[in-house]
């Protein structure tokens, strides 16, 4: 890794002189990729608060204990603003944010900014994902859930990233947008090629992110006409335009900025708690075993405790997003720079020993559970009620309908996806017995 070193044992008449610090294990390989947590292990006990240089050049500190973590999510000190970057590094600018957004001219999203526009916007997008609208929600979530079953349970064997985990929650934010359904095959191939999954045509993310930049300006464009004539609907697009044309002064790059970031962080996390939550527990027989019979038992606390599990022990988002000092401070110990980047490691904190007991130990049913896995403070991420209510929803469509579901691959032959900030298996192989196409009634 980019800046270890190695202090040498010297030896004098006095006795041995201090003991060799040990080597911190590589960063960012595919062995790190496959289990990142002995690393980070390592780095909460020894460099807590590390200046590393990441796999795309740019040099940051990286935050692994558990109270850091929570305090630093929450330090105003810290913008979300990538124009508070420093040349400090050698690497730097243009390469801290979704690749793609700034020439597509999306910078202006939730991700990117801080108060008062932060809140602003955040007020403008809350009623969208408030309990009773995402419970609302949920028969179209377990429809989704079904039909994708009903496409590969006849078949005994699925690749469930492909057909389930990633197809699932990209409809379902279309249908939370107000994409129109003829469309919502073009975001699927779009959102295919920012994840590289297998079939997707080439050519990068930038490309696919030019390409949702231009659908969603058309797309707001046709329903501001709709609602002049016709009053419109109620999807979370058409609500934004409404408030921009009543006073929020939501300008038109806002407004796609928005559409893209709720749909990128709206699908993407879920397709990781959909997969990595689904190969957990097939990797945790006796847990699984556990969970299967709490569903068909229909207790659905079990069900909402082991979701939070899943993201704690294993969660989709590995790193939270960049954040810049706005001026010297201190993070553990460590000063820190005006303008030096610093990344959240939310997957090491969600880990720590001093605030979860076994914290390498897989417990359903565990129930202190302050996990990070969705962030904290003012940036709490907005989607995570319909987040949950997706992961909750596939888990036990899958448990309750293919029972006898099982990993068709060695672990070691999986591969996961890079990006850094995400946590997420490219493929996911499973086998089972053939299953009928009818349902039986959803948890």
């Amino acid at each position: 890794m980019a800046g270890a070193h190695t202090v040498v044992a010297v030896h004098d008449e006095k006795g041995p002189g201090p003991a060799p610090a040990p080597e911190p294990p590589p960063l960012f390989d595919q062995a790190f990729a496959a289990d990142p947590y002995p690393a980070y292990a390592w780095l909460r006990e020894h460099a807590p608060v590390r200046w590393t240089t990441l796999p795309s050049g740019v040099e940051a500190w990286l935050v692994t204990r558990y109270d850091d973590a929570r305090r630093t999510l929450a330090d105003p000190r810290l913008s979300k603003s990538p124009r508070h970057h420093s040349e400090r590094s050698a690497h730097g600018k243009g390469k801290v944010g979704i690749p793609g957004e700034r020439s597509a001219n999306l910078m202006t999203h939730l991700l990117n900014i801080d108060p008062p526009d932060h809140t602003r916007l955040r007020r403008l997008v809350s009623t969208a994902f408030t309990p009773r609208r995402v419970a609302a929600f949920a028969p179209r979530v377990q429809e989704l859930a079904d039909r994708l079953v009903d496409g590969f349970a006849g078949r005994g064997e699925a690749d469930l990233i492909h057909a389930y985990a990633f197809p699932l929650p990209i409809y379902a934010i279309c249908d939370l947008l107000g994409v129109p359904s003829e469309d919502q095959d073009d975001f699927r191939t779009w959102a295919g090629m920012m994840l590289h999954q297998p079939g997707s045509p080439r050519g990068g993310v930038g490309r696919a992110v030019k390409r949702m930049r231009g659908y969603l300006a058309e797309l707001i464009h046709r329903k501001r006409e709709t609602l002049a004539a016709e009053g419109g609907g109620d999807d979370l697009i058409s609500g934004l335009i409404r408030a921009s044309d009543h006073g929020e002064h939501l300008t038109e790059n806002e407004a796609a900025a928005m559409a893209f970031i709720l749909l990128f962080a709206g699908f993407e996390t879920t397709v990781n708690l959909i997969g990595n939550g689904t190969y957990t527990l097939l990797r945790h027989p006796a847990e699984r075993a556990r969970l299967q019979g709490a569903v068909a038992a229909g207790d659905t606390g079990m069900l909402d405790a082991a979701v939070e599990e899943l993201l704690r022990y294993d969660g989709p988002v590995e790193l939270a997003t960049w954040r810049f000092a706005t001026e010297p401070l201190t993070v553990g110990g460590q000063r820190i720079a005006e303008g030096d980047p610093v990344l959240v490691v939310l997957a090491a904190a969600d880990r720590d020993p001093e605030r979860f007991a076994d914290p390498d130990t897989l417990d359903l049913a565990r129930r202190d559970n302050q996990h990070l896995g969705y962030g904290h403070g003012i940036h709490y991420c907005l989607g995570a009620p319909l987040a949950r209510l997706e992961g909750r929803t596939a888990l036990a469509t899958l448990l309750r309908r293919l029972p006898d579901l099982r990993l068709a691959a060695d672990p070691e032959e999986l591969r996961w996806r890079g990006g850094l900030i995400m946590r997420g298996l490219r493929t996911l192989p499973v086998e089972f017995t053939p299953a009928p196409s009818d349902p039986a009634s959803p948890v």
